[in-house]
């Protein structure tokens, strides 16, 4: 049971934390509208000669699946039974890392083709659209890592549930960008 003084600490971080959301929200905004303004592009390929839709399923089942996963590792932080905690967050945290080889092999796939950021205005917005979000999907699993090893540590129970809920803020939050990214830079080019 957390005291007042932990619910008030947790509030301001929590509070905190949304406001960085809100950042983050807003340079993704600026991102898409950089990338809709580019896209595509006068000079260089046009984006339904570069995208594949097999790689862009297969990612997408991965990193949406994690919200899935993560949903019921929290069940099991909840419940306070590490059997349901430590093996959903690990295939959370699989996922995330498949996601990321997957992104890395798509993006070196294009590269050997001859897309390069110079390339285009598209692919320049592309890059640095799709590859800021995988930078985000990198740090949430080195954060999942972090949590397995405070975890490890035995930190205050009130502690270790406020840290897991604000990592599951930005997972999920990671998670909504990914959407956002299919639906603006890959699906219109791929139907």
């Amino acid at each position: 049971m957390m005291n007042n003084y932990e619910a008030t600490l947790f509030k301001d971080k929590q509070i905190g934390f949304f406001i960085y959301l809100f950042v983050e929200a807003i340079m993704f905004l600026t991102l898409f509208a950089t990338y809709l303004v580019f896209t595509p592009s006068s000079e260089g390929p046009h984006p339904s000669k570069v995208f594949e839709a097999k790689s862009v399923i297969i990612s997408s089942v991965f990193l949406l699946s994690s919200s899935g996963t993560l949903w019921l590792a929290e069940r099991g932080l909840k419940d306070r039974q590490l059997k349901k905690l430590l093996p959903w967050l690990g295939i959370t945290l699989l996922f995330g890392l498949i996601f990321l080889g997957l992104e890395i092999r798509e993006f070196s796939k294009y590269v050997g083709e001859g897309y390069t950021l110079s390339t285009s205005s598209f692919l320049s917005a592309y890059y640095v659209l799709v590859g800021l979000h995988a930078s985000h999907v990198a740090f949430g699993c080195a954060w999942m890592a972090i949590l397995f090893i405070q975890l490890k540590r035995a930190i205050p129970y009130s502690l270790y549930m406020e840290k897991f809920k604000t990592f599951s803020y930005y997972w999920h939050f990671v998670d909504v960008i990914w959407v956002f990214i299919l639906l603006i830079v890959y699906v219109r080019y791929l139907i």
